[in-house]
């Protein structure tokens, strides 16, 4: 379980300010002896885009239906936009637009019909079609707003869910899994929009497989079998993953196994090599900002030219791996 002081000192982007949105202490939810949700602490700031990445069966969903108050939790605590989801006014819910991973329209409606109807449900104005229209262009749909939607595709319906979720501007927005099933190129139209939406001070909760959208979003909680493993912004869980930056360095002359033994050894670096070759070197420093250019003066005056060095980033897959079995190893 990631502590309270973790989740209240996050670097978080400058400008953010820090009114919670959501709130939870030791939030835990259990079906019969399985717990789903294990202990889990979070804040979440307005205006941020936080991302809840997990593999399937983690308990992602379970937490935002604790978040929506759609189920209730055994034990700890939640608020969201200040108060408990239990106890929600009807004015409370309007302000929240909630996209499940189940297709919860109708069939034997059009596209636009189910529009119209999501669009009444929420109160939305009668003079509502350019709103329906640039909904529909989001999610490359407007084309195909008259066909039913029981001869539309598994990922048609899931473009139209989160159009219908969108239609109200709701403050606060629970994405389960929005980009499922979707393509590359529609994805990150997707995410372009989202970030729009953080512009205007809306809140996104969003979970997701794809551990690479982890690079989207502001904070980002790791989660695993129902705990919460991590939650920090983007750079800090590389960091956190791995224990510090990691330099790629290239030589033009060889790096003999004396001389890579030698640089591990700099007091000033508390360096480690992650991998090796003769003229390559991966190292874990402290801060990378500090070991760049101390690195190159060091090969300089033992005239082995550094012909490039730089800060590597992981990719969020080989962090999430790396998280994962960390984790294990504590336990």
């Amino acid at each position: 379980m990631v502590s309270p002081e973790k989740t209240q000192n996050l670097d978080i982007p400058e400008g953010m300010e820090r009114l919670l949105v959501i709130k939870t202490r030791d939030l835990t939810k259990t079906f019969g002896n399985e717990t789903a949700v294990d202990a889990i602490d979070l804040e979440v700031p307005e205006g941020s885009i936080f991302g809840f990445i997990g593999p399937s069966g983690s308990g992602k969903t379970t937490t935002i239906r604790l978040l929506m108050g759609l189920q209730l939790p055994d034990s700890g605590e939640v608020t969201v936009m200040g108060e408990r989801p239990s106890e929600f006014s009807t004015g409370d819910r309007e302000k929240i637009g909630y996209l499940p991973q189940l297709f919860v329209l109708y069939p034997d409606l059009t596209i636009w019909e189910n529009m119209n109807f999501a669009a009444s449900m929420y109160g939305v104005s009668f003079r509502r079609s350019n709103r329906l229209n640039e909904l529909l262009d989001l999610v490359e749909l407007r084309d195909d707003k008259h066909k039913l939607v029981r001869n539309i595709s598994g990922g048609m319906q899931r473009r139209l869910s989160l159009a219908s979720t969108l239609i109200h501007n709701p403050r606060l927005l629970f994405l389960d899994e929005p980009t499922a099933g979707i393509d590359p190129i529609l994805r990150k139209k997707f995410w372009v929009y989202f970030k729009e939406l953080q512009s205007e001070r809306r809140t996104l909760f969003v979970t997701t497989q794809y551990v690479g959208e982890a690079a989207y979003c502001d904070i980002v909680g790791v989660l695993a079998e129902g705990s919460l493993l991590a939650v920090d912004t983007p750079q800090g869980l590389r960091r956190e993953a791995y224990g510090g930056d990691i330099i790629k360095l290239k030589s033009k002359e060889r790096i003999d196994y004396a001389f890579r033994r030698e640089v591990t050894e700099l007091p000033e670096l508390k360096s480690d090599i992650l991998s090796a070759t003769d003229y390559e070197l991966q190292l874990l420093v402290n801060d990378a900002a500090t070991a760049t250019p101390y690195l190159v003066e060091y090969f300089g005056d033992r005239r082995k030219d550094v012909s490039s060095v730089e800060h590597y980033l992981p990719s969020f897959d080989d962090v999430f791996v790396k998280l994962i079995e960390k984790s294990n190893a504590n336990e």
